[in-house]
């Protein structure tokens, strides 16, 4: 069920229609059915998994904090982290290993190995709800939250509909708190809610998916094979997983707010960054913050001396590169980042005037565009035959019409975040008369009306 989809409004709009009607342990029962419906309806198989695991760390967090030992407590908090851990692997990792294997065995010799049979299916989300469920068991480990007492409200905030499939990843001490409380009608966050859901979808659908055909067809060679053709692929893939993530986290949150919840942040306009690390405060901000918090500092993060820093950043930068994915390319992806972080602090920072800022943003956008092919390409020598592309510049009528068509999609969405870091507003408009918010909305329609696809696109995340 895809949130740019009809069947998703449909969906959305009955349940908030029952759900308002409802009291609040009525309405937390009702958002899990919900909720296990909307997985479900991907593969029901799948459902099963994620109840399994979701109803083993629930009993385990309620050991954990029943104990006073702490050798039991540490066993049954190492138990829960290799439980999930080792599904999270299985369904995963599982195919990278096999086929890493299976190309070790051919250069040795042995070819025709039929590991195709052995192909594991990733379930959707997977990698979203362990994170979650990690998130949990660590903090009542750590004291910094009680075991849920209800099983159906820790359910509910781990199958949560809104940021079930890709995110943004909430922290139990932010979200199950509002599971656990009773939540009251207010009408400016129904309606922030709903504009943050037609901000997603001008996202997703207008800018996004607009620049996913050029990025397509670039990255497929069937825009030539010259350096301005590889460069505009490499703009358009850029933007296009920005609007896209971005849309998806907008549409998101703005349905936990008709639902009255508050889900945290997720973007907060990345391609304005001056320094890599200014980019990971702003991109996928659920996520960076989580491997900080759980992966960074219990490695030791700055502590220790200037070599280990760079130890931990680079190891948490590759963690995160692996967990998008079971490829080479998403390591060195996350390398990249790791490399260009342990540069910035060695460096340290300059202290330039206002006027370079512009240029550091520019520096630091390219960087992060760089890091894109290794992301989008399937394999290193794909990547590395795209980036190869760039040593040879010729001119074709074609890219003239694919510079206008691109610039159409990218400006506006420029211009709009733009706008929302002068003003730190959540969606554009969001402080301006209602007049100009309804022409603005009405304006929106029309794009996603006219300029969207005739079928919804998966989200790039979903993969994930």
């Amino acid at each position: 069920m895809l949130f740019d989809s009809a069947i998703y409004a449909v969906f959305l709009v009955v349940v908030v229609l029952v759900y308002w009607r409802l009291r609040h342990h009525a309405q937390n029962r009702l958002l899990l059915l919900a909720s296990y419906f909307f997985y479900g309806w991907w593969d029901w198989r799948f459902l099963i998994l994620m109840i399994g695991s979701t109803t083993a760390d629930y009993h385990i967090a309620r050991a954990i904090a029943a104990s006073s030992d702490r050798s039991r407590r540490r066993a049954l908090l190492l138990f829960s982290l290799a439980l999930n851990f080792g599904i999270l692997g299985y369904f995963k990792y599982c195919n990278f290993f096999i086929d890493s294997f299976a190309r070790v065995a051919d250069l040795l010799g042995a070819h025709n190995l039929p590991h195709a049979l052995w192909q594991i299916i990733l379930p959707p989300a997977i990698s979203f709800y362990t994170f979650q469920e990690v998130a949990y068991i660590v903090d009542v480990h750590a004291g910094r939250l009680p075991a849920s007492r209800q099983f159906d409200e820790y359910a509910l905030f781990i199958s949560f509909f809104p940021h079930l499939i890709a995110g943004p990843i909430q922290r139990p001490g932010h979200l199950l708190p509002q599971v656990q409380q009773p939540r009251r009608f207010d009408g400016t966050q129904f309606y922030d809610g709903c504009m943050l859901i037609l901000a997603g979808l001008f996202r997703k659908c207008v800018v996004a998916d607009s620049c996913a055909r050029i990025a397509n067809v670039a990255f497929g060679g069937r825009l030539g094979d010259s350096g301005l053709a590889a460069l505009l692929g490499i703009y358009a893939f850029a933007w296009q997983i920005y609007a896209d993530f971005s849309g998806y986290s907008d549409i998101a949150r703005g349905s936990a707010q008709v639902l009255g919840f508050h889900f945290s942040l997720n973007f907060r306009q990345p391609y304005l960054a001056f320094s890599l690390q200014d980019f990971w405060r702003r991109w996928h901000i659920s996520l960076s913050t989580w491997l900080r918090d759980y992966v960074y500092i219990p490695l030791g993060g700055n502590r220790g001396g200037t070599v280990r820093t760079y130890r931990n950043l680079m190891t948490t930068m590759l963690l995160g590169g692996l967990w998008h994915g079971a490829s080479w390319n998403f390591v060195i992806w996350g390398g990249l980042h790791g490399g260009g972080l342990a540069a910035e602090r060695a460096v340290g920072e300059p202290a330039e005037p206002v006027r370079a800022l512009w240029l550091r943003r520019l520096v630091i956008f390219h960087f992060v565009c760089f890091a894109w092919v290794f992301f989008r390409a399937s394999t290193f020598h794909e990547a590395t035959d795209y980036l190869a592309q760039l040593r040879h510049w010729t001119w074709t009528p074609v890219l003239g019409s694919v510079i206008c068509y691109l610039a159409l999609a990218i400006v506006p969405l420029l211009l709009i975040d733009l706008r929302l870091e002068h003003t730190g507003e959540e969606y554009a408009l969001q402080s301006a008369r209602f007049r100009w918010q309804l022409a603005a909305a009405a304006g929106a329609v029309l794009c996603i009306a006219f300029l969207s696809e005739s079928t919804a696109n998966a989200f790039i995340y979903f993969q994930f």
